[in-house]
C-alpha cells in the first residue's frame, strides 16, 4: 500500500510516498480501509521534534485520526463495510497511523458513525470536534446560559468550540489576533469577537465569560484566570502559544479565588461520547469544518503549511 513513513525528525520536504506491506487483521485490532485523515499540529511536532526520541517506534507512518471503512473487522463487534472513524490511542506514534491506504487500529478506538457526510466533510470530525467537545462538556462543564469565551478561536479547536458552544446554548465570545477574522468567526456563530492583546483580563468586555476554553495554553493562562467571572472555569486544553508548562506553578497563588482550573487530554475517546457529537451535529446542522485538502502525493505542500500553521483551519488529507 501507498504510506508515508518517517524514519526521525526531518523536514517537510522530506515527505514522500513510499510502498510499504499492507496490515495483516488481527484479533482486537480493526483494519480500516482509510479514505481521508485530518492533520494535526501534534504530527508537525511529530516530524520536527519528537520523531527521535525513544518512544515514538520508527519507523512510523504519522497520524492520530483517519476515516474510511472497515476492512476486516479483527473478530469484534463491527462489520466489514461499516462506516468508522478513528482516533488516538497511540496512532502514529506507538503504531502505524493514517498517512496511508489503510490503518490497524485497536478497536477501542474505532467508532461507527451514521452519516450522510462525505469522507473529507468527515475527515474533519475525529480529533477536532471531540476535543471540542471534551472540552466543553467535562471541562467546562458547559450548560445552556454559560457565557464562554474560546481563546484561540481562529484555530480548528476554537472553530469547533464556537459551533458546538453555540448548540449547547451558550453565548460566545472568540478572541483572536486580528480583527480582518471577525467576520468568518461570527459566521460560524460567535456572538462577540475580541482582539487578543496578550492581556484580555484588562479589556472592558461587553459580556464577561464564565466558562473560557484557553487553546493559546500556559502562555496566556493567568491572564485567563484573571478574565473569567467567579465562579468562573478555566479549561487548558491547547498550547499554540508554544509554552508548554507553566514555571514554578504554586497553584494557591496563581488560581485566583473561586476559579476552578481544568483541563482536557483527548486520548481517550468513546462511542458514547462520538454519538453525542453526532447527534449534536445533526440536530443543529453543523458541518464540520475544513480549510484546505491534499492528496497523498501533496504531503510536502499539506505538512508545509501545516507546520506553518498557514491553511486558517483543519487540513484534509485526501487518500482515496
Amino acid at each position: 500500500m501507498k504510506a508515508i513513513v518517517i524514519d526521525g525528525c526531518c523536514s517537510a520536504e522530506s515527505l514522500h510516498v513510499s510502498e510499504i506491506p499492507r496490515p495483516e487483521a488481527r484479533s482486537g485490532w480493526v483494519l480500516i480501509k482509510v479514505f481521508a485523515a485530518g492533520l494535526n499540529h501534534s504530527e508537525a511536532l511529530l516530524r520536527t521534534m519528537e520523531a527521535d526520541a525513544d518512544y515514538i517506534a520508527t519507523p512510523i507512518v504519522p497520524g492520530i485520526e483517519c476515516v474510511g471503512e472497515v476492512a476486516d473487522a479483527g473478530g469484534g463487534k463491527l462489520s466489514i463495510g461499516d462506516k468508522v472513524i478513528a482516533l488516538m490511542g497511540g496512532m502514529g506514534r506507538s503504531f502505524n497511523g493514517s498517512y496511508a491506504e489503510y490503518a490497524l487500529v485497536p478497536a477501542q478506538n474505532v467508532f461507527k458513525v451514521e452519516t450522510t457526510l462525505d469522507w473529507v466533510s468527515l475527515a474533519a470530525l475525529p480529533e477536532t470536534y471531540f476535543t471540542a467537545y471534551g472540552s466543553l462538556t467535562e471541562g467546562l462543564q458547559l450548560t445552556a446560559g454559560d457565557r464562554l469565551l474560546v481563546r484561540g478561536a481562529t484555530s480548528t479547536v476554537g472553530q469547533a468550540a464556537i459551533q458546538l458552544g453555540k448548540a449547547l446554548g451558550a453565548k460566545v465570545i472568540a478572541t483572536c489576533r486580528k480583527e480582518s477574522s471577525f467576520g468568518k468567526l461570527r459566521d460560524i456563530g460567535a456572538d462577540e469577537c475580541v482582539v487578543d492583546d496578550g492581556r484580555i483580563s484588562r479589556q472592558p468586555l461587553r459580556i464577561r465569560p464564565n466558562k473560557l476554553l484557553e487553546l493559546i495554553g500556559p502562555r496566556t493562562l493567568r491572564d485567563s484566570l484573571l478574565t473569567v467571572a467567579r465562579p468562573g472555569y478555566v479549561c487548558n486544553t491547547g498550547v499554540l502559544g508554544n509554552v508548554f508548562a507553566v514555571a514554578q506553578f504554586d497553584p494557591i497563588k496563581y488560581i485566583p479565588n473561586g476559579v476552578f482550573l481544568t483541563g482536557f487530554f483527548s486520548n481517550f475517546p468513546t462511542q458514547a461520547a462520538i454519538d453525542a457529537i453526532m447527534r449534536l451535529a445533526n440536530q443543529n446542522a453543523i458541518h464540520p469544518l475544513y480549510a484546505k485538502v491534499f492528496s497523498l502525493n501533496e504531503i510536502v505542500e499539506a505538512h508545509t503549511l501545516l507546520e506553518q500553521s498557514g491553511a486558517g483551519g483543519k487540513i484534509i488529507l485526501k487518500i482515496r
